[in-house]
């Protein structure tokens, strides 16, 4: 019923302001007025294009598209062409704010770079934390040097940064990095292993807790974070 009324509402105010910007398109196009006045008509447009751009960003083009005149596909209710890339995002101010889609790779074709493989790569500061989106499709790469070429596999990948702590999300792998400004002044190397390849001993100096059932099937971890004195 709310979708309804959005629809409606939405629908009438683009109406107007259809209206409004053939009224003010006939007055520029027509008999040439005095300079001042085509200039105030030549503001009022703009301002009316700024208007429908607004209006047309909470469009949720429900009635599907049609093709016009340039054989584009356009919204049957705001006019939008499809598949053009907006310049201006609309959040709302209050419940859950959602800007795209989810996104996954697009092509099973591997690409000659990075850039032609790229699908979306987006990133955000929200609330002071760093939220990073990277869906590309299978790529060569060089990045072992040249003559040592490597296909990387297509990829989503969400990465979220906060207060030093950097978790990223693929479709294979979580991991996790905390931010050790000591390390990198010193370059002391890093190591990797798995839990059941340290000692009693060593694993004490991990303050990380498995969550796991009755089987022993991971359900995640908690890692307590090291207080910084």
């Amino acid at each position: 019923m709310a979708a309804r009324n959005a629809k409606a509402q939405l629908s009438t105010d683009l109406k107007r302001v259809f209206r409004a910007l053939d009224f003010a398109s006939k007055h520029l196009n027509g008999r040439r007025p005095q300079k001042a006045r085509q200039n105030s008509y030549f503001d009022v447009y703009q301002s009316l294009g700024l208007a429908w751009e607004f209006l047309s960003l909470q469009c949720q083009h429900w009635d599907g598209y049609k093709r016009n005149r340039d054989g584009k596909l356009a919204c049957r209710i705001c006019g939008t062409i499809k598949g053009v890339r907006e310049r201006y995002f609309l959040l709302t101010a209050n419940g859950t704010r959602a800007l795209g889609k989810r996104t996954k790779p697009s092509s099973k074709k591997t690409f000659a770079t990075k850039i032609k493989a790229q699908v979306v790569y987006d990133r955000i500061l929200f609330h002071g934390a760093s939220v990073e989106v990277d869906v590309h499709n299978s790529y060569k790469s060089n990045r072992f040097g040249a003559g040592h070429a490597i296909t990387v596999a297509a990829e989503r990948s969400v990465t979220l940064t906060e207060s030093g702590i950097k978790c990223s999300v693929d479709n294979h792998v979580i991991d996790v990095k905390l931010e050790d400004r000591s390390m990198a002044k010193t370059k002391k190397p890093r190591y990797g292993g798995f839990p059941s390849e340290l000692s009693k001993k060593a694993l004490k100096q991990f303050p990380v807790i498995f969550r796991f059932d009755d089987n022993y099937k991971f359900l995640g971890l908690t890692i307590i974070r090291p207080i910084n004195k």
